[in-house]
């Protein structure tokens, strides 16, 4: 993984760290944010990410925040002026996404986000201020775009989910393109653990809400099933396609699932909690990175 000095403009004073394949043309990037209290080395440790990139042969794009932005080390999800299209961290994050672009031969119509926690809010925020970018997001323990307006707030949205309607929460969104709406909206995935006491569960049932809404599907039709032992609803467009998914992780807390009993992406750690599936594994091959044959440790 490099370590990216200058990629333009960066108003909300973040850094950048990326990994691209040697060789080969066409290839899909991923966006990926990491945690409160973590670095990229922690996150991608964890996460096991760029194990995947290597492996599969995709982009990968890690913004670090700065501890003089926020002292906790979390992305400033919860201020107007960092999840904004044009300003702050966003826009920062935008930099990135367009400086790899620009070097490497990058599919523009295979490009995801995904984060934890503050970097799943932040993902969200991605998702909803340049939609026309990202095919796909994956948003793990994180929270709705506008669920808070500032540091109380945030605090206040963590542990207590405002009672709007799904077409509220989407407006939220479309308020951002209100004059070019995109012509389609990225599909999302949510994973979140029913014991996660910092991020209430309630914020998945809100992410829910409002990306059916924004693709204008009815919360009512969904489908279940189970995958590795844990419960997964769906909600599909007119065509069959899966366009949001939740994940509820039993018996998690706050963190990203992983599965220690293979050898795969992601190891244990404060915010890597083993729960018998790996969250890396299912959105890699929803989001079909998979460019060789799957991994063996994966059941």
């Amino acid at each position: 993984m490099q370590r990216i000095l200058d990629f333009g403009a960066n108003p909300g004073n973040l850094g950048m760290y990326e990994y691209v394949p040697s060789g080969g043309a066409s290839i899909p990037l991923v966006v990926a944010l990491h945690g409160c209290q973590q670095s990229v080395a922690d996150y991608d440790r964890g996460t096991g990410w760029s194990l995947l990139a290597e492996q599969e042969g995709f982009a990968l794009v890690l913004p670090q925040q700065r501890t003089g932005n926020n002292c906790q080390g979390c992305f400033n999800w919860f201020q107007l002026e960092d999840i904004s299209p044009r300003s702050g961290e966003a826009a920062s994050i935008y930099s990135m996404i367009m400086k790899t672009m620009h070097d490497h031969p990058i599919d523009r119509d295979r490009v995801f986000i995904t984060g934890l926690s503050a970097g799943g809010a932040m993902a969200c925020a991605l998702l909803a201020s340049f939609p026309h970018i990202f095919e796909a997001g994956a948003i793990i323990a994180g929270l709705p775009y506008g669920a808070a307006n500032g540091s109380f707030d945030a605090f206040r949205a963590m542990s207590y989910v405002d009672s709007r309607t799904s077409r509220e929460w989407g407006d939220l969104v479309r308020k951002l393109q209100p004059q070019t709406p995109p012509r389609k909206w990225p599909k999302v995935s949510i994973w979140h653990g029913d014991r996660d006491a910092t991020v209430v569960p309630e914020n998945a049932a809100a992410l829910v809400r409002q990306w059916t809404d924004l693709h204008q599907v009815r919360i009512e039709d969904h489908y279940f099933d189970r995958v590795d032992g844990q419960s997964r609803h769906t909600w599909r467009d007119p065509n069959g396609k899966t366009v949001v998914e939740l994940y509820k992780i039993e018996g998690m807390a706050h963190g990203v699932p992983i599965n220690s009993k293979y050898s795969g992406p992601g190891l244990p750690d404060y915010y890597s909690l083993d729960a018998g599936i790996s969250s890396t594994y299912h959105i890699a091959k929803t989001w079909g990175l998979f460019a060789k044959k799957e991994m063996e440790y994966v059941a």
